[in-house]
């Protein structure tokens, strides 16, 4: 047998990319860091954009028709800076309160295979929370709310003709616009310029952004409506947060640290390739000594 055809045999593993989000599916949701998310949603639209009526039943229909409420917001008209919004909403959270996870971080390391973060939140709140968790040489690159909604140089103007009253740079409103139904009644709503999950343009930036095959790709997400487009779009799905498998969810996790119970053939896959590489090195060794 010919060493060529030798190595055709060596089973190739089933993923070749793990995709993460970052948010209740790195850290679980108790922490309480989403509910501290939510509050200063809720108080930047009030102190900041005026809205004074059922606030909150808002920012929870924006949330639910559009995936965030920035991208609802920016749909129903309000003009506001994405850099603002997100310094307001994540650059006061109390991100002390997470800890360190050298049990992740083992899990991760273990499995060589390639892993990216795939967030709607701005990278420096994705860098704050990996940072916090130790997890920041765990990925091999981040997708995130710049990397989705990217600036254009000729959208970018001047220092002194581009700088708010608070002293920040203003973001133009991006030309692309993403077609939205009502989660409920599946009206059409405003369009949104804002490209986010769980819309399939998020997806498909994603994949072209990070080379990633869907067919052989893990995705992990705390949420439903996200991984329902993921499975649409192709990946295989895993949800974190919770036990129990719903439409559009492959594998159910009730937290991230269960990763090698629910789903050991990540592990096998490689240890079995390693045996095979490891028994076709030893019959070379054999023969070149022979």
């Amino acid at each position: 047998m010919e060493y060529g055809d030798r190595y055709q045999h060596i089973p190739r593993p089933q993923y070749d990319c793990l995709l993460f989000d970052v948010d209740d599916t790195l850290y679980p949701l108790n922490s309480g860091l989403s509910k501290d998310v939510t509050n200063n949603i809720i108080e930047y639209m009030s102190n900041k954009l005026g809205i004074k009526d059922k606030v909150t039943e808002l920012n929870f229909q924006l949330y639910k028709d559009y995936g965030t409420t920035m991208a609802g917001l920016k749909a129903i008209g309000y003009d506001f800076d994405y850099d603002d919004f997100h310094s307001f909403v994540h650059g006061r959270l109390p991100y002390e309160i997470l800890k360190p996870d050298p049990v992740l971080k083992s899990l991760l390391q273990s499995l060589p295979v390639r892993k990216v973060i795939f967030s709607n939140a701005n990278e420096e709140h994705v860098a704050s929370i990996l940072g916090r968790l130790g997890l920041e040489d765990c990925f091999e690159g981040v997708i995130s709310f710049e990397t989705l909604n990217p600036m254009k140089k000729t959208d970018l103007l001047d220092d002194e003709n581009d700088v708010n009253s608070n002293g920040s740079k203003q973001r133009p409103i991006l030309t692309s616009e993403i077609n939205v139904f009502n989660t409920e009644t599946n009206v059409e709503v405003p369009k949104t310029p804002v490209v986010c999950k769980p819309f399939e343009a998020a997806f498909e930036l994603a994949f072209k952004t990070a080379n990633i095959d869907p067919q052989r790709t893990l995705f992990f997400d705390d949420s439903i409506r996200n991984l329902e487009t993921a499975k649409l779009m192709g990946l295989h799905t895993v949800l974190v947060g919770s036990s129990h498998k719903t439409k559009g969810v492959d594998y159910a996790l009730e937290s991230i640290h269960n990763i090698r119970e629910a789903l050991p053939e990540l592990w096998e896959s490689i240890k079995m390739t390693e045996e095979v590489c490891y028994a076709e090195a030893v019959a070379i060794e054999t023969q070149v000594r022979a």
